[in-house]
């Protein structure tokens, strides 16, 4: 369950791999979405639901970059396209494991996610896409 400001929609997500971007988190995700608002007179705030979204596990994953392997793999990309695009995507994993990863995308091509995910000690996932996604694409379904 994350919790999140309409203002700014993200929350920090501690990560295992790099792996996580490309194939998903490993765990559905329950987004609220509020909008704040303070009465600093009665030193009080309220909190407005603005969105509950479900984002299953096999949605979880980093759109830009599984939208970009999906574009590789219909262009007949190789595992060597695969590694190039993951370097320049400064993706977190040495040549062992770009390489291990270009091979299992080869034989298993990815779910396209819809969070954004960028790289940092603790990933911050950013939400508006599934927001804006939310009811329209399989995997991502607005509760409210």
């Amino acid at each position: 369950m994350k919790v999140t400001s309409i203002r700014q929609p993200q929350s920090s997500c501690p990560f295992r791999s790099a792996r996580q971007k490309i194939f998903g988190l490993g765990y559905s995700l329950l987004v609220f979405v509020y909008e704040k608002h303070d009465n600093a007179s009665q030193g009080t705030g309220r909190l407005d639901i603005q969105h509950v979204i479900y984002v299953d596990k096999s949605r979880t994953a980093d759109y830009q970059l599984t939208s970009g392997i999906k574009q590789i793999l219909e262009n007949e990309g190789n595992a060597d396209d695969l590694i190039a695009f993951m370097k320049d995507r400064y993706l977190p994993v040495d040549d062992i494991v770009a390489s291990e990863i270009a091979e299992e995308l080869l034989s298993k091509p990815p779910q396209i996610g819809y969070l954004t995910i960028s790289n940092a000690l603790q990933w911050r996932l950013q939400y508006r896409r599934i927001i804006e996604k939310a009811g329209e694409v399989e995997g991502v379904l607005r509760i409210l």
